[in-house]
């Protein structure tokens, strides 16, 4: 039977389950497939290099589904920030209803998309944030837990705590991220109160994901411990794919004198990372990935992946349901 949440009803989509908005991934190949397995997808706006090429990136994505997608805008701190305006404005006039935002004092973005009827959903890392964005009169909330993959934030709070005080504490829905990638994962989050689910690295290991075969075959042989923090001395701290540069990385960091980043810097670099995906040099640079690639083993299709996290959130939430048994009738 198909899920109805409160995701799925206002987004028109048969599966609660969004794709992560991944630098370097989330092009319109990926957006496209998870749309059209019934799931949404979305398209990166700052995989991009100008609004003017992510306008042609939505256009090719709308060619390749007729599903609902969305565009992902990530605020990030820069010497020379992009033109968020621009990229917002590309997303207004290209008709995408459903947008997901992120990062540093989101609040003019988020006022600028409210005045255009646009859903917004807000990934967040903590309770203190999401009341912040609730009272901004966003849409849904994506509560990211320590679990996730890329920026942690600071507080270290796992999705078994997290996503029951994001029940306790809000009234915009919320959608749980981190540490996700099958039905079971589906079936706790809807427990814990999430109206769905965000899938990042698990969607980076399908047929579809545009990056090289050779770190989906990475993502495969890896455990949950294969991740590294790094960036916490600088409180930016990023979850990343455990590899010869992140662990060099990460010594540089712990034994750094000066405490200045440009130590680090060379070994962050986000071209040596993006070159990664196109090279499929695992070592080339550092690349985001969480601990969930320990149940991540093999490499679906979008379609075959999310049928069978429906079907396995479905056993998994009928099984619960047997385990309450009724009570007795008592005889009078």
């Amino acid at each position: 039977m198909p899920f109805r949440t409160s995701l799925t009803e206002a987004l028109g989509i048969a599966i609660p389950i969004v794709q992560g908005g991944m630098q370097w991934v989330g092009y319109a190949e990926l957006a496209s497939a998870v749309s059209n397995a019934g799931g949404l997808g979305i398209i990166t706006a700052l995989t991009q290099p100008t609004p003017a090429d992510l306008r042609k990136e939505i256009q090719r994505c709308k060619k390749m589904t007729s599903k609902p997608f969305a565009v992902n805008i990530t605020l990030l701190p820069a010497i020379v920030p992009p033109d968020y305006d621009a990229y917002a404005q590309v997303v207004i006039d290209e008709g995408i209803k459903i947008v997901e935002t992120a990062g540093n004092s989101p609040g003019p973005i988020i006022k600028k998309f409210k005045a255009a009827n646009t859903i917004i959903l807000h990934k967040c890392t903590t309770i203190r944030h999401a009341l912040s964005a609730q009272k901004l009169g966003v849409d849904f909330l994506s509560i990211d837990g320590f679990e996730c993959a890329g920026h942690v934030g600071e507080h270290d709070i796992t999705n078994f705590v997290l996503l029951r005080r994001a029940a306790q504490s809000l009234t915009t829905p919320f959608i749980a991220s981190g540490g996700f990638g099958d039905g079971e994962g589906l079936a706790g989050a809807l427990a814990l109160g999430a109206c769905g689910i965000n899938m990042g690295t698990r969607f980076m290991c399908t047929a579809e994901a545009p990056i090289h075969e050779n770190v989906k075959k990475a993502i495969v042989a890896a455990t949950e411990d294969d991740t590294e923090l790094l960036l916490r001395k600088w409180r930016n701290t990023s979850r990343l794919f455990k590899n010869k540069v992140a662990i060099e990385a990460k010594k540089i960091e712990e034994q750094s004198v000066t405490g200045k980043f440009e130590e680090i810097a060379p070994y962050v670099s986000g071209k040596r990372g993006r070159n990664v995906f196109i090279t499929g040099d695992i070592d080339e640079g550092v690349w985001t990935a969480g601990p969930v690639m320990g149940i991540i083993k093999d490499i679906p299709t979008c379609k075959d992946l999310l049928q069978r996290i429906e079907k396995e959130a479905e056993v998994s939430i009928d099984r619960i349901s047997r385990l309450v048994v009724p009570a007795p009738i008592s005889k009078l």
